[in-house]
């Protein structure tokens, strides 16, 4: 592989211009196009073969009057202080709304609170129904702003009035502000890693190109397959930040080779064939990992691996070809001072980076502390994970919204009127089992019974269908959507069906929050099987690279210790509400149901990026000297600066989407800049090199028969690197020794 990206490296270089105007070109084909076709998310998060889906498919099938109803959006109203709603003036307002709405001919009917009696005890507190003639996803931009332009004729008249319902009225917007924040922190610690304001802007500029093209690519995809907005925000996560960390690392070892003696362009190439191995090796580990979260069989889990993984696979291509290529085209002026002076810049950085004597003397300390650095960073992740043992998942609803929002204003006005188990809603289908069976005569015994269980609010309607084989009832339960006491009254509705089976008649669950719960159940059983398959491909794979067999069991047991703490720490945080507000979450709640298998993929591939980074020049200083210990503290020491600048950035840009407004997107980006800090400054800097030291010699021990079996991958570029020259030595001094610890 090395020799091949060498080769890459040197023929970016004679193509510099070329290279860089075609990833230019691609970007502006690929926006001509989003711009020529558009783009269409799709919100649906279902899972197919779950019980509530396939009540849903059964009622689209067999019931459509219910189960292709139009799409829904519900104008809930407050009166003014001191006025209820019945109040003559208040109600000339409310009927001015809904004549202004009703003139949208795409509008098949709306149910005014009169007609629905919807008024809480005080009656100042109710909501107008507006039903389509489409399903949810198919209204119109124009039929929702013509709903948020009626509105302001109630809002004007002090009548709070906020929009709820299965249409969504606040449709995605990518929000740049707080994502700029994590860019520009990324740009501070790449200028105190190198001193120059070229050199920090250039990993930021190229690993932008890359991302613009692949979320390009991204929405121009949501014309042909179901992609949600959820997809564009993990891939810009994602792209953006192995972006910066690829670049930041071909362009370090580029340095360093320079510093030794070698050409600018010497020294691109080889950087090219030794640190671009290390990058497409590390960033195929992350495609994998992503692309396995097809396993599970879930669509939407599935398509966020798919364009998750599609940002890091253009990442890595320009990482390998665009980089060189920007290097050669700006040459001396990227090198360090190795033949002119230092610039005010540089000076400082020295000062503050680490790297050089700070990464010597922390790995002087873990030389002479392996057993207490080993064993202080194992007991500190193994505390932070305790919470993980009672992580509850679900999915969070408006009210994990802030509350200056429309969604989380909706949201606690229909709380405050009906109650929590309003945003419950669940819909029992009653159906026949037998071909000439029926139901209406046990509809009344059905509902007493309903009514009679634990949990249940009221029933609010009974729709039985014409042919009478078939009933859809709607209830509410006392509590919420993500209690654990709905999720007990759905397994209990399931249950009685046995009972009901007996008499020809069957019960069926399903709604938003049936839905919901049979998801967070799937995702649980498949996270430990994705897990197992996804840490033994990673043993194999490292095995092969590093020719070891305790050096990839130890980089997969540090993993599974971040990633528990990850998961423990994000428990007592959302789930447990310690300290949730200082993270700009709005209330505490279930852990994101999909969330768990997410950080699974994507941590380990990150994981195993700085595993790669760290150990494999410990690998190369090994096969070179033969001493362990001598091999362990110089990965430290030339890669632990760097290995720590890209974990710093990591955590950077994905704070800045922790500082998003939506609540998935929020807890994603908290979960991965946590679930970095653990892996790259407790696992990888603090017990990976303490163990391998204790390791000694038996780290890289590997049976003679199986060393015959595996196939050799060159990620050190130890074949390149026995074929160079000795160093043009174009610099005016001597090659700079790296200082020995």
């Amino acid at each position: 592989m090395a020799k091949y990206l060498y080769r890459l490296g040197q023929w970016s270089i004679r193509h510099a211009k070329a290279v860089i105007f075609a990833a230019v070109a691609l970007l502006l084909v690929m926006g001509g196009l989003v711009l020529g076709f558009g783009f269409e998310f799709d919100e649906d998060l279902s899972i197919p073969g779950t019980s509530s889906q396939d009540t849903i498919e059964l009622l689209k099938e067999e019931f459509p009057e219910v189960g292709n109803a139009g799409g829904q959006i519900h104008m809930v109203f407050k009166a003014p202080e001191g006025k209820t709603l019945l109040d003559p003036d208040v109600q000339g307002k409310l009927s001015e709304v809904v004549a202004e709405v009703q003139s949208d001919k795409a509008v098949e009917m709306i149910y005014t609170p009169e007609m629905l009696q919807n008024y809480n005890a005080d009656q100042t507190i109710a909501f107008a129904m507006v039903s389509y003639d489409s399903v949810a996803v198919e209204v119109s931009q124009d039929s929702i702003d013509r709903v948020q332009e009626a509105i302001q004729i109630t809002e004007d008249a002090g009548i709070q009035t906020e929009l709820s319902g299965d249409v969504e009225v606040n449709p995605f917007k990518m929000e740049f502000a707080t994502e700029v924040l994590g860019v520009m922190a990324a740009f501070i610690i790449l200028f105190f890693t190198f001193g120059s304001l070229l050199v920090a802007g250039m990993p930021i500029v190229t690993a932008g190109v890359g991302l613009v093209i692949g979320l390009l690519g991204i929405v121009f995809g949501t014309n042909f397959t179901s992609i949600s907005t959820v997809c564009l925000s993990l891939a810009a996560m994602l792209g953006l930040a192995v972006g910066i960390d690829y670049a930041l690392f071909i362009l370090s070892r580029f340095r360093q080779e320079y510093a030794r003696g070698y050409s600018v362009n010497q020294a691109i190439a080889i950087a090219n064939g030794t640190a671009g191995s290390a990058v497409v090796f590390a960033g195929l580990t992350v495609v994998i990992a992503l692309i396995g979260l097809a396993i599970p069989q879930i669509p939407f889990l599935a398509m966020m691996g798919f364009t998750g993984a599609l940002c890091v696979f253009i990442a890595i291509i320009v990482a390998i070809t665009v980089v060189p290529a920007v290097i050669s085209l700006f040459g001396s002026r990227m090198t360090p001072p190795v033949d002119r002076k230092r610039t005010l810049g540089e000076g400082f950085a020295e000062r503050v980076k680490l790297s050089g004597k700070y990464m010597n003397g922390w790995a002087k300390l873990i030389n002479k502390f392996p057993v207490v650095v080993a064993l202080a960073g194992t007991l500190v992740l193994g505390v932070i994970s305790i919470p993980f043992f009672n992580m509850e998942l679900g999915l969070p609803d408006d009210g994990f919204y802030g509350e200056d929002t429309n969604e989380r204003q909706a949201y606690d006005l229909l709380k405050e009127a009906y109650g929590e188990g309003y945003h419950a809603q669940l819909v029992v289908v009653a159906k026949a089992t037998d071909e000439d069976g029926e139901v209406m005569s046990k509809l009344e015994t059905l509902q007493q019974d309903i009514s009679g269980m634990d949990n249940v609010n009221y029933i609010a309607n009974v729709i039985p269908k014409e042919a009478g084989d078939m009933a859809v009832i709607q209830l509410y339960p006392v509590t919420g959507p993500n209690d654990s006491e709905t999720k007990d009254l759905v397994n209990e509705i399931r249950s009685a069906s046995a009972e009901y089976e007996k008499d020809g008649m069957e019960l069926l669950v399903t709604g938003t929050t049936a839905a919901n719960i049979d998801i967070s159940d799937k995702l649980s059983e498949a996270l430990p099987i994705f897990a197992a398959l996804i840490i033994g491909l990673a043993f194999i794979l490292f095995m092969i690279v590093f020719r070891s067999i305790l050096v990839p069991l130890k980089a997969v047991l540090g993993f599974v210790l971040s990633l528990g703490a990850t998961l423990g720490f994000v428990t007592w945080v959302i789930q447990d509400g310690n300290y949730h507000e200082l993270f700009g979450f709005a209330a505490a709640g279930p852990v994101l149901n999909f969330l768990p298998i997410i950080v699974v993929g994507i941590l380990f591939g990150l994981a195993m990026d700085y595993e790669m980074f760290l150990v494999s020049r410990m690998r190369e200083e090994y096969t070179h000297s033969g001493n362990a210990r001598k091999a362990v503290l110089a990965g430290l020491r030339d890669s632990g600066g760097v290995v720590t600048a890209a974990g710093l950035i990591m955590i950077a840009v994905f704070t800045g989407f922790m500082m998003a407004s939506d609540p998935m997107v929020k807890v994603m980006g908290m979960a991965l800049a946590f679930g970095v800090l653990f892996d790259a400054f407790i696992v990888r800097m603090m017990i990976v090199p303490a163990v391998m030291i204790l390791l000694g010699d038996a780290a890289w021990y590997l049976p003679k028969w199986l060393d015959k079996l595996l196939p050799n991958i060159d990620v050190e570029g130890e074949a390149i690197m026995e074929t160079m020259d000795e160093p043009e030595r174009l610099n005016k001094k001597k090659p700079v020794e790296v200082e020995n610890i």
